[in-house]
């Protein structure tokens, strides 16, 4: 559950693009793992802080990299305001460069002890194909990410489809979806479903029916307290046993 307890501060790091501000939240006593909590299109907000203090409420070192640094310091966009996202994507360029933050991310958890074994990352909209992305690049103990869209059908030229890499996958990846969401069709989520099958890493795709977009984020209307998920699909026994908790961040309300 959230622990009032847990507070949270910023860190400045390197990246090859320039000072990159990461928040970060620590455990009480001795870190379970590290989790890389990777944002929204909107930033590193006060959700996606206040999603890094239930991480390390639950144990765990983390730490969310603000992939819009090279926008300025404070680049967080209010829910809606998409226009100011194309920019903030516009700035951010590639996937070259949202790899080189990451890797900013991950230095600094090794720096405090964490191997890759035992490290993991959790990703939200923008962040959910970021965290499939990852997979792709990194060996790390198992990477989640929630309704993460453009990873069958590219949204933005400098942001491609990846689904035709799952073969390269290095982390055990989970995705979590929600059928009512406007913007990944069902037929997408099945479609990735059926490629992950040529994956040599774990892998599992889990729907909820009645939910949309956002439904982890309670400052957003498709915020969703708990939600089933469609039948046939299950808690992966498998990523309990990696060293990150795929559905840990889905409990700790």
């Amino acid at each position: 559950m959230n622990d009032a307890s847990i507070s949270g501060n910023d860190v400045i790091v390197d990246t090859n693009d320039g000072p990159m501000r990461l928040y970060e939240a620590r455990p009480p006593g001795e870190a379970r793992g590290a989790i890389v909590i990777v944002q929204e299109a909107f930033g590193v907000n006060p959700y996606i802080e206040d999603v890094t203090r239930r991480a390390a409420a639950a144990g765990y070192h983390a730490v969310a990299p603000d992939l819009f640094h090279r926008s300025g310091p404070g680049s967080v966009v209010e829910y809606g305001k998409f226009e100011l996202v194309m920019q903030y994507f516009q700035d951010l360029g590639s996937d070259d460069a949202i790899l080189v933050d990451f890797d900013a991310a991950l230095a600094h958890l090794r720096a405090a002890g964490f191997e890759n074994g035992r490290i993991g990352t959790v990703g939200f909209c923008f962040g959910g194909r970021v965290s499939f992305l990852v997979a792709l690049r990194h060996a790390l103990g198992a990477s989640v990410g929630l309704y993460g869209g453009g990873i069958v059908n590219a949204r933005f030229p400098q942001f491609p489809a990846l689904v035709g890499e799952v073969a390269s996958l290095q982390t055990p990846w989970l995705g979590l979806f929600g059928d009512q969401d406007g913007s990944i069709p069902v037929d997408d989520v099945e479609q990735l479903r059926d490629a992950l099958r040529r994956a040599p890493v774990e892998t599992e795709i889990v729907r909820y029916p009645d939910a949309g977009h956002g439904f982890h984020c309670d400052q957003r209307p498709d915020y969703r307290r708990r939600t089933q998920p469609t039948r046939g699909d299950a808690r992966s026994t498998g990523f309990r046993r990696t060293s990150v908790d795929g559905y840990m961040l889905m409990d700790t309300r």
